[in-house]
Order: C-alpha cells, then structure tokens, then sequence
C-alpha cells in the first residue's frame, strides 16, 4: 500500500511538473509573437498602408498590390517592388536580428504565391508549373536582398543567421486569396487572380515547434 502511494505521488509530481513546462511553452510563444507584432506594426504601420500590405497576428508580411507586383507567369521584381523591398527589407531585419530574437526564430520565409493561370513555360502541368514560377519569385526576392549593401554590411554572425532563417518557398496556387484577401480554402469565396500572385515574409518562431511538440504529447 505504501509502495502503490508512493509511485502514485511520484507520478501526479511528474504530470504537474510536465504541465508546468507546456505552460511555460505557451506563454514564451504568445509572448515572442505578441511582441514581434508589436514591433512590425510600430515600424511600418503608415508604410504599410501606403504600400497597401497587410501584417497579420501569424507575423506574415502579405505584398498584394498587383500595381506593383509580379505580372502574370513572370519572376522579375518590377520597379517599384523594388524601391519598397529598398525601405522595407532593412528595417524588418532590423527589428529580426535583435538579440532578444536570436534564439526565438526557427525561420523566416520568403513565400511565392500565384494565381492559377497556367504557366506552361515551365511545365503542361499547370500547378507544378507555378510552383516553379513561385519559387523562381521567392528566390529573386532573397536574390534581390541578399545583393543589397544592408546585407552585405552585417557582420559574419548575422549573416550566418540569416542564411540559416531565411528560406525560399514557391507555393504555387494552392493558398489563393479573393477581393477581400482571405484565403479562399476558408472564405470559399473565387479567388482574386491579382491578389493572389503575391510575396508574403513569414516569421516562424522556435516555440511553434515546441507547441506542435506539445500538442502531439497531450494526444497520445
């Protein structure tokens, strides 16, 4: 009987200590992406609106304005694409390459998204045609940022960092958005061919994991 009681305490310590961590967890990732928010919204809430960008809570940065963005089944950065990465790209990094982020960011995604309109330059296949053209335009975009006197000016331990962040990533049409620029998986709204043909930055931050982590525990 003692011996039962004693496995039995042992067990209800390990479970609270357990869901002290997962408390613990959460809290950092609210706090890490609260904080992030905040920042990105000081810096370029006029900019943003200007630029008609939205900044949502996931921490992605949605580029949208077909007046300024890629036309359809092409990869180059158009002019003015490029005079808004020019003030844009140095200061998000700014604000990501803080200290009190250094071991609070798993990745920055530099995202391509298209509209569905076959791109049979690159393959019959009309979705793996646009994922190759989107991530042709992901990868001019990190192309494009990698090529600027900013990042050529960070010190060696910066530019390890981000070259260990930042990733390249051609979606195709499968995350197409409608004239209200809501995902149209969830709207079920058609989608919006200009809107969708867009760049998106998307912070992933070291506690997602964690969390994901979490919640694969807590269902077995």
């Amino acid at each position: 009987m003692v011996i039962f009681m004693f496995i039995a305490i042992s067990y209800i310590v390990e479970v609270q200590k357990k869901q002290a961590q997962r408390d613990i967890i959460f809290e950092e990732f609210k706090a890490t992406k609260e904080d992030l928010f905040a920042e990105l919204q000081k810096e370029f809430k006029d900019d943003f609106k200007e630029w008609q960008v939205e900044l949502d809570k996931d921490l992605s940065v949605k580029f949208t304005n077909p007046e300024i963005l890629f036309r359809s089944g092409r990869m180059d950065i158009r002019p003015n694409f490029a005079v808004i990465l020019d003030q844009f790209l140095p200061r998000y990094f700014d604000i990501l390459l803080q200290d009190k982020y250094s071991d609070k960011i798993a990745e920055i995604r530099i995202e391509g998204h298209t509209d569905a309109v076959p791109a049979p330059t690159y393959d019959l296949d009309p979705y793996i045609g646009n994922v190759i053209l989107s991530q042709l335009r992901s990868t001019e975009v990190l192309k494009y940022f990698r090529q600027m006197d900013y990042y050529n000016n960070l010190n060696t331990d910066n530019v390890n960092r981000l070259q260990f962040w930042l990733t390249a990533n051609g979606l195709s049409y499968g995350r197409t958005l409608d004239g209200d620029k809501e995902l149209t998986v969830i709207s079920d709204k058609p989608a919006n061919n200009e809107f969708s043909r867009r760049v998106e930055f998307k912070v992933i931050t070291t506690s997602e994991s964690l969390v994901e982590r979490v919640i694969n525990e807590l269902g077995r």
